[in-house]
């Protein structure tokens, strides 16, 4: 995205870093289609758990549930048409600026998208595994559960990119 360097001379192709040589359409269209498939796979995800998320309210054990658990619940569904909203972004986004030679441009957009939906369906189950795990275990049980389970989260989805892109600009 933003690690485009150009070689001189070159045709506008790019300074092989990992051998691949292309030009900043040629790897636009590349992210393009590599974050097509990573948007599939969480949008699905994302919208079964927020139709699910919607039709808790219209279950009868809804109303037995007391004002903090509602609370959680409305909270729950907001991140979850959060998550969804930013995971579906890049397809209207690209639908709206595709022939306007804006690809680069739109990669970048959302990746920003898709990694802000992560982040939002990161708190999505996060919240809805406090609201389900309040209803079955004692309230701090809960709480010290679903901050474990947004731990492992955290540690499976973020700190191997992190380490990873720590470690790749040390070696610049």
């Amino acid at each position: 995205m933003h690690d485009d360097h150009e070689a001189p001379g070159n045709g506008g192709r790019e300074a092989p870093r990992s051998g691949r040589v292309e030009t900043r359409e040629e790897r636009a269209d590349r992210k393009w289609a590599e974050l097509l498939q990573e948007v599939r796979v969480t949008q699905t995800g994302v919208q079964i758990l927020f139709a699910f998320l919607l039709t808790v309210a219209f279950t009868p054990r809804f109303h037995d549930l007391d004002q903090v658990d509602r609370a959680i619940y409305v909270v729950t569904v907001l991140l979850g048409a959060g998550a969804t909203g930013a995971l579906i972004a890049p397809v209207s986004l690209h639908r709206i600026v595709t022939g306007r030679r804006l690809k680069p441009e739109t990669v970048d957009w959302a990746s920003r998208f898709t990694v802000a939906g992560l982040v939002l369906l990161l708190c999505t189950v996060a919240s809805a595994l406090l609201l389900i795990l309040r209803v079955v275990v004692a309230d701090a049980t809960a709480l010290w559960l679903a901050a474990a389970a947004l731990l492992w989260f955290v540690v499976c989805w973020f700190v191997p990119a992190a380490w990873l892109f720590h470690r790749s600009r040390k070696q610049r």
